[in-house]
């Protein structure tokens, strides 16, 4: 049997040159960068020592998620898989509402990174941002031109990609820990753990509301089955899948032990156990801490894990996204030429380019935002309301009888993925789920009913919108519960219970609500280059 993916391909055909090595160290270093050097100051900031929880919950959740993913991947495994996955389990309307979901996700990124770069640089140039952090003309400009220069790691080919990114996601790695381990010998309070309200002064609500800012740093997985076409073995994604979950959650778990001990309150200038205060801590938090401790070799390596962080982050996810517009491009959702491949490079060069021109658009336009915060937030959201799809389509899949290797205990992992990914939108807030929500709507309009008018594809395009009702009233149910919930515009049920209320009615209405809404039988439409299944089933050592 192969190990090929089976999808035709006009022209070039993009090549098997990652190995299961390469695609750890992508999925462990394409994770570790801003979400874990800006969101510990968050989190930390609205639930104290419990942040650390925080990250534990959020790694949980999102093995969930991951092992989702893993099943599925050994099913399909094509380029930008997570985009596709709900096509033959839905139909195209469903797949196009969540590949877009995933696409806001993944044009985010790149310049949030790239906005991490600028505010590490400006550590030797303070004229790059101002004194809220937000970059000035001049670090709109560098932004932009980081986003250019993130072009040539993915463009000369994945084997390329793939050896650079490990050798860099090696020395990374080192430093990140040099770090982590040189902050904790030069100062750590054990006490700031159990005192000034104890391990959680903000109850669990603040450690609930903490976790999606985690949940942007865990998004690491999520770039390993947008590589599966380019996979020298494919059956092993699920293994790395879950070996990078654990790794980067073991990484996140140190940085946040290191900060929170790591908070001398006078000499920060902060008021002793004002944790919410610590939210006010400027740029770079690690940073600050060790200029403020006067360690200047610790100062330094702080300052280039806090550009070359970032920066492999940025790269690897705007080949990740690349990957997003070819798939989207096989089901007709973008136009056909950004599935064209190099002859010379095999890579989507095209998707490639529109990937990385918009992403500069944007990090030039948002350069003013006041905090880096609101767009990890609005990534988050519309990162989980694409994730969401995918429990569901996992389920169907098994139904459909077309799954070539189940994970053990896979009835109840799908429903825990599909009622993780609702609360941690749900944590997010009305206004970021608001945002986030409205911009979705706008790409949907637009990409699936505007276009398809157009083009004259619309009998065949918006074939199964019955079978994306679910959806789109669990999407709006999400948007009424943030807005009536206690940090919501109405603040008319409190936390705890509007949270129970996700839970029941996410767990007994929406997800088998979507399972019935399921094709009987995958779809299979030549204009939508859906994948050849093979005969056998795949056996995992």
């Amino acid at each position: 049997m192969s190990s090929s993916p089976n999808l035709e391909e006009k022209g070039g055909s993009l090549k098997k040159e990652l190995s299961f090595f390469d695609m750890v160290i992508i999925g462990v270093v394409g994770a570790v960068g801003t979400g874990i050097l800006f969101s510990v100051e968050s989190m930390t900031s609205l639930a104290g020592p419990g942040s650390w929880l925080s990250w534990l919950m959020g790694g949980i959740f999102y093995l969930f998620i991951g092992l989702t993913y893993s099943e599925l991947v050994s099913t399909y495994p094509e380029a930008g898989g997570p985009s596709r996955f709900a096509l033959y389990t839905h139909g195209w309307f469903t797949n196009m509402i969540n590949s877009l979901a995933d696409l806001i996700w993944y044009i985010f990124i790149p310049p949030i990174e790239a906005f991490a770069v600028v505010d590490g640089l400006s550590v030797f140039y303070p004229q790059l941002t101002t004194s809220s952090g937000a970059p000035t003309l001049e670090g709109g400009i560098i932004v932009l031109l980081l986003m250019l220069l993130f072009i040539p790691f993915n463009y000369f080919g994945v084997r390329a990609f793939g050896k650079s990114t490990v050798g860099f996601g090696i020395i990374k790695l080192i430093l990140y820990l040099a770090v982590a381990f040189g902050l904790l010998g030069i100062y750590h309070n054990f006490s700031n753990f159990t005192s000034y309200g104890g391990f959680l002064p903000f109850g669990f609500a603040g450690v609930f509301i903490a976790i999606p800012f985690a949940m942007f740093a865990f998004g690491g997985i999520r770039v390993l089955p947008d590589y599966a076409e380019e996979s020298k073995n494919y059956k092993k994604l699920p293994l790395a899948i879950v070996v990078v979950v654990i790794g980067q959650l073991l990484i996140y778990l140190l940085y946040d032990f290191v900060f929170v001990s790591g908070i001398d309150w006078s000499r920060l200038g902060l008021e002793n156990g004002n944790w919410a205060q610590v939210g006010s801590i400027p740029g770079n938090p690690f940073i600050y801490l060790a200029n403020n401790y006067h360690s200047y070799p610790l100062l330094i390596l702080t300052i280039l894990i806090g550009i070359i962080g970032p920066f492999i982050v940025g790269y690897i996810y705007l080949g990740g996204g690349s990957r997003i517009l070819f798939a989207q491009s096989r089901t007709q959702i973008m136009p056909k030429f950004m599935k064209d491949i190099s002859k010379t490079f095999a890579i989507p060069y095209w998707a490639l380019l529109v990937m990385a021109f918009v992403g500069a658009i944007l990090a030039f336009v948002a350069a003013p935002v006041p905090t880096i915060y609101s767009l990890i937030e609005d990534a988050v959201v519309a990162g989980y309301l694409g994730f969401s799809v995918n429990p569901v389509a996992f389920t169907v899949s098994r139904r459909q009888g077309v799954t070539k290797w189940k994970i053990p205990g896979g009835s109840i992992i799908a429903p825990l993925a599909f009622i993780s990914a609702a609360l941690i939108i749900f944590w997010s807030g009305w206004v970021t789920v608001y945002y986030a929500v409205i911009l979705l709507t706008g790409a949907v309009l637009v990409f699936g009913i505007i276009i398809p008018l157009l083009k004259g594809t619309a009998k065949r395009d918006l074939k199964h919108v019955g079978n994306s009702i679910w959806y789109i009233v669990y999407i709006a149910f999400l948007v009424v519960m943030t807005y009536i919930g206690s940090d919501g515009a109405l603040n008319i049920i409190n936390f705890y219970e509007a949270t129970l209320i996700v839970v029941l009615i996410s767990l007994f209405i929406f997800y088998p609500w979507g399972v019935l809404s399921g094709l009987k039988t995958r779809l299979e439409e030549k204009d939508y280059q859906t994948f050849k299944l093979e005969e056998e089933p795949i056996v995992l050592p």
